[in-house]
């Protein structure tokens, strides 16, 4: 009888483990995997409700009592009993998983609502910074169109000399304009300055405007043609001093008294004496360059000693400073035209030094036309190498108080560091301002035998040759145009 008894309830626990058994541990893994949503509402047990779990056991129980009769109840009630028991705790334990799984979503509810309102707050605050900052912008703008910059209403104080620089803007002058104290603002005359057509055509260059100017007359001013001072046009061929033309008598102004001239500023200019002085000052004063240095110091006329330094053109210098800061300008300007052509790499086709060069170029200045230039400069070259004097009469010339084509016997006989009739090689200084044409040719001389050249009429016709018979026939048609005839 205890066997059957135990038999039977060995085969109700394998039965009910077969047919309910819930691993507690597998359900808590999947508990922790689980992500609940908004759309799924937990089921809640209360603690006194008999889990489901339960009921079907003691369904389960009555149902084998039925078929086991008188025998299993007193075991079917302590089975039944234990079963109820482990489903109470298990109902439990299900509950807790899913009340904190609730939280876990409520809290994370409760951090999204609280950085939305915290976004929603930065973002309020920074369209306010940037709408404030908007309607500021508008109202000064605003308020500057109908406010007018501030401008002098005159009247003009003395002249202040401007310079205007190549390639700046009407804001850039408009800043020069008030620093120089023409104008009351840079507004003031950037307004003026566009409404001006003038200013579209206006050259790089010193301008001499009164101060305390209304803006619309310092642009009137700045544009007119009355107003530019310290620019001064050097012809090709001239020289520092003036000379005299013998035929006429007229005086040819040389490039001191060019300068001399544009200097003038309210009727104050600098003298054609007071450049001279300063031209005979130390060569490193007045902006020689390196290349020229050594022997500039050696000129035997320190009268002489700027010749050729200050280039042929159109030169802008401040005619307000000394006579030395006005020539150490144009030196210096001139020599950084030189040196754009190439003739600090010329020695490699003429064998001569950058000065040397300079030297030679102001002889072909001075003795060709345009299309002879490269030839003439050859000439120099190839005599320059056998050792034949140049006998150039300009050189003759350069050192006469009146001068001509033609020179005389006794003028090439005078020995001068000048006179190529009476020594070798090239003059002390260049005798003139070349040309940058004249320049080029004696950088690189047109290749050819010739040793001679002369100019036979007034057109300006020349002929060369490498013969000294030649020579000597062509110069005899020199002579029949009466190109040679001396006014002596």
């Amino acid at each position: 009888m205890t066997d059957r008894w135990t038999r039977a309830e060995e085969r109700y626990r394998q039965d009910a483990e077969r047919r309910y058994r819930r691993d507690d541990l597998d359900w808590d893994e999947v508990a922790d995997d689980y992500e609940d949503d908004t759309t799924v509402i937990p089921r809640y047990t209360d603690a006194d409700e008999p889990p489901r779990r339960n009921t079907m056991r003691r369904a389960g129980d009555r149902s084998r009592r039925a078929e086991t009769g008188s025998e299993t109840g007193t075991s079917g009630r302590r089975v039944g009993a234990r079963a109820g028991a482990a489903g109470g705790r298990s109902g439990s334990r299900a509950g807790a998983q899913r009340g904190r799984r609730s939280s876990r979503v409520a809290s994370r509810k409760a951090a999204e609502r609280k950085r939305r309102r915290r976004n929603i707050w930065i973002f309020t605050f920074v369209f306010a910074v940037l709408f404030a900052g908007a309607a500021g912008f508008a109202l000064l703008k605003v308020m500057n169109r109908y406010t007018p910059p501030e401008d002098f209403a005159g009247p003009a104080g003395p002249v202040a000399v401007v310079r205007v620089q190549p390639g700046e803007t009407a804001s850039e002058i408009a800043e020069t304009m008030y620093d120089k104290g023409v104008v009351a603002s840079t507004a003031a005359f950037y307004e003026a300055a566009v409404k001006n057509d003038g200013m579209n055509s206006l050259q790089p260059g010193y301008y001499a405007i009164p101060t305390h100017s209304p803006a619309a007359d310092a642009v009137a001013a700045l544009v007119g043609n009355s107003s530019r001072v310290g620019n001064v046009v050097l012809s090709e061929g001239r020289q520092l001093h003036d000379s005299t033309d013998v035929h006429t008598g007229a005086r040819k102004d040389g490039i001191y008294r060019k300068i001399a001239d544009a200097s003038c500023v309210s009727g104050k200019c600098v003298s054609y004496e007071q450049l001279e002085a300063a031209g005979a000052s130390d060569p490193v004063v007045l902006g020689v360059p390196e290349w020229a240095l050594e022997r500039v110091r050696t000129v035997p006329d320190r009268s002489r000693q700027l010749e050729g330094l200050i280039a042929a053109g159109t030169l802008d210098f401040d005619p307000s400073g000394t006579p030395e800061q006005i020539l150490k300008q144009l030196v210096s300007e001139s020599a950084a035209r030189y040196e754009e052509t190439g003739l600090l790499q010329s020695g490699g086709a003429n064998g001569l030094t950058p000065y040397e060069t300079l030297v030679a170029a102001s002889l072909v200045e001075r003795e060709a036309l345009p299309n002879d230039m490269s030839k003439v400069a050859r000439v120099i070259v190839n005599r320059l190498e056998v050792g034949q004097p140049l006998q150039f009469d300009s050189t003759v010339n350069y050192t006469l108080d009146k001068t001509e084509v033609a020179t005389t016997d006794a003028d090439r006989a005078r020995e001068t560091p000048w006179n190529t009739y009476a020594m070798s090689g090239l003059p002390a200084t260049p005798i003139s301002a070349p040309s940058l044409d004249a320049l080029r040719a004696m950088e690189n001389p047109e290749p050819g035998p010739w040793l001679y050249f002369v100019t036979i009429d007034k057109q300006g016709t020349t002929l060369f040759t490498e013969s000294y018979g030649e020579h000597l026939r062509n110069i005899t048609k020199a002579q029949e145009s009466g190109i040679l005839d001396s006014g002596r």
